[in-house]
């Protein structure tokens, strides 16, 4: 058996190639959506994907099924479980929907369903079992169910898809599946998450990429709840402090469940010079990515630009900041050449922003003034209309500068609407990116935002500073 781990650290989203090696098959479980990764796999061991499967209806991330049935014409499967509600779209239509016990077979290999709702209601894990060497599983592929050192949030049904409450029974189904599929497996199954240390599927994920049922029976938090059958407990432990979910994984859901766009082969990315995109610019007709270091924007910028400046999270950043459902307009990436232009696509279509169409090698004389900034020692004496702290809620909880109000960098989109459209807005976050993201954003929008330099965590250690500590309204 080939069993391949393909993890994208920029969504901290794991993927899995299993294939035979007597027939030269192979199965692909929860792809993300740029699948040449898949393909190279594939051609690089000699096999054919014949199937992709989905563990659940993602909200973190387009999910890739569709995309890579398309181009290998694998058959699909998806769940079947979880209600009427829970149920595939019209994209799915020539989909295998799996009930709990369903067998995919692969050769030797056989992948059985389990049905392990709580995170989501219709989730799946797989049963990974090689028959070339025994008859009993060896491997859980657990999708968002179990995680190294934590488990799937219940809550993002009640903070992505509308659901009012839901996070109650979602923990208390993850109990039971707990309790009735994954403790009853032996200690030596190893476990292969669906996202790692960073992901906001989780509140406390290990860096760890797998893990064992023993380790997690031993060592986890929630360990000891199951041990003393202490439902109540285990409730309020897991759902205590979960991180904020982004505002994107709303549309996540939508699209996941009815089916995502399929893209097939990509065009070539368009290059102009600056004196090219100048005009379209200035028609507000495309809009550039400016994707330089946060801090280069203090000394020039370009007007209406959205600041990417980490390409290693290129998928989430653009996911906070520009909403396919609003926005139309085409993106124009700052990048060296066609191949990392090419590159920031892929991590934008991934979140589902399927606008970037080209890409302009330097800004030269585009540039024009610095983003507005104001240092540390100077916001003291300013008095905007709003501090705006967007950080994530837990780093605000633990602290943070008196005045400021709370919208993290990844709901100021879908937020504005708190903020004043006339007023200045002074913005941090912990080092200066989130908040040059956020504030990019907000000025796309029309919003006078002054970008702090340095950061709270600055802040917070220079000699006298007291952070506030009160619970957030």
């Amino acid at each position: 058996m080939l069993l391949e781990h393909i993890y994208d650290p920029d969504l901290a989203q794991g993927s899995y190639l299993i294939g035979c090696q007597a027939e030269n098959t192979a199965i692909v479980v929860d792809p993300r959506r740029d699948i040449q990764v898949y393909l190279d796999l594939a051609q690089q061991h000699g096999m054919e994907i014949v199937a992709v499967a989905e563990t659940h209806i993602h909200a973190d991330y387009l999910s890739g099924t569709l995309e890579l049935a398309h181009a290998t014409g694998a058959q699909v499967y998806v769940s079947d479980e979880g209600g009427p509600d829970w149920i595939y779209g019209s994209g799915f239509d020539d989909a295998v929907k799996m009930k709990h016990g369903h067998q995919i077979p692969l050769g030797n290999i056989t992948i059985e369903a389990v049905h392990t709702p709580g995170h989501t209601p219709e989730h799946l894990a797989f049963l990974v079992t090689d028959g070339a060497q025994t008859t009993k599983p060896g491997f859980m592929l657990s999708g968002d169910f179990v995680f190294v050192g934590d488990l799937g949030r219940p809550d993002l049904l009640d903070a992505a898809a509308g659901g009012i409450d839901t996070r109650f029974e979602g923990a208390r189904q993850l109990f039971t599946s707990l309790r009735d599929h994954f403790l009853t497996l032996p200690d030596y199954v190893q476990v292969l998450p669906a996202h790692g240390a960073g992901s906001a599927c989780g509140k406390a994920l290990g860096a760890v990429p797998t893990t064992t049922v023993g380790y997690e029976r031993n060592f986890s938090w929630w360990a000891k709840y199951l041990e003393n059958d202490d439902i109540e407990g285990f409730v309020a432990e897991l759902l205590d402090a979960q991180p904020e979910a982004h505002a994107y994984f709303g549309r996540m859901k939508i699209q996941n469940r009815q089916g995502p766009a399929v893209l097939g082969e990509l065009p070539e990315l368009a290059e102009y010079t600056p004196e090219e995109l100048r005009p379209l610019l200035e028609r507000e007709e495309k809009i550039l990515v400016d994707t330089r270091s946060h801090n280069a924007r203090y000394t020039a910028a370009v007007p209406g630009a959205l600041s990417i400046p980490d390409p290693g999270k290129a998928a989430t950043h653009i996911a906070w900041v520009y909403n396919p459902e609003e926005e139309h307009r085409d993106l124009i990436v700052l990048a060296a050449d066609a191949d990392e232009a090419a590159q920031y696509r892929d991590h934008f279509i991934r979140v589902g922003v399927d606008a970037l169409t080209g890409f302009v090698p330097t800004l030269d004389s585009l540039l024009g003034e610095p983003v507005p900034t104001i240092t540390l020692e100077e916001l003291d004496a300013a008095n905007p209309d709003v501090l705006l702290d967007v950080r994530n809620i837990s780093e605000y909880t633990d602290g943070f500068i008196p005045g400021a109000t709370q919208i993290a960098a990844s709901r100021v989109v879908w937020d504005r609407d708190r903020l004043p459209q006339d007023g200045t807005i002074i913005s941090y976050c912990a080092s200066g990116r989130r908040s040059a993201v956020g504030a990019s954003a907000l000025r796309h929008y029309g919003y006078h935002v002054v970008e702090v330099i340095g950061g709270y965590n600055t802040w917070a250690n220079q000699p006298g500073k007291v952070p506030a500590k009160q619970q957030p309204h």
